[in-house]
């Protein structure tokens, strides 16, 4: 009979909003990933028109539209708040459940998330943050990549897991099922190369 591993450096909710308040970290599985290094223009031009794109029309409903940094916190079965392995802080996070929020963020899983992905992020966005998003119950899970200007869209299924991701390109207009009335026209997210 073989004996569970378990990490040495498990941190909990409690270490987190102990850090200093000038980094920016994530916590996946007790996993501390420091998130410091400043954004790119591209991204950060990305970002405010997928904010655009989505807050406009949602304007008067009960979903909300929150770039990071917002401090996802996402209890696994019975852990009490202090001991939440997993804090997080996506790029864009949809969350239309009100009773979520609180003065410390967001206390549950959003609605739908947004990764806008970069080489130093890439591998937690599509492997860590995939599976953990998965298994948090996040309806929808976009990956935006700003290099091949696609965007990979992930929803949830009945089993409970992210099937076969819709794959976008910048000439298309993305209708999205989980919020109707919402498209958003990737040709104005992924913006013009310099000549």
């Amino acid at each position: 009979m073989g004996l569970a591993v378990e990490k040495v450096n498990q941190f909990t909710y409690t270490d987190y909003v102990g850090w200093d308040d000038n980094e920016r970290w994530e916590l996946i599985a007790g996993e501390a990933y420091n998130m410091t290094p400043a954004p790119t223009v591209v991204h950060q031009e990305i970002l405010m028109e997928l904010l655009l794109q989505l807050g406009n029309p949602l304007k008067g409903t009960s979903c909300k539209v929150f770039p990071a940094p917002l401090d996802v916190r996402l209890p696994l079965a019975d852990e009490k708040e202090g001991d939440i392995k997993n804090v997080v802080q996506p790029d864009i996070s949809v969350i239309c459940d009100k009773s979520k929020l609180d003065e410390k963020g967001c206390l549950g899983a959003p609605d739908m998330t947004v990764e806008i992905i970069s080489p130093s992020t890439s591998r937690k966005d599509r492997m860590e943050k995939f599976f953990l998003y998965e298994k948090v119950g996040v309806k929808e899970y976009w990956l935006v990549y700003p290099l091949e200007r696609i965007v990979e869209v992930f929803s949830l299924g009945a089993d409970g897991r992210y099937g076969r991701p819709g794959l976008y390109n910048e000439t298309d207009a993305l209708h999205l099922s989980l919020l109707p009335g919402v498209t958003i026209n990737l040709a104005l997210v992924f913006p013009k190369t310099q000549e």
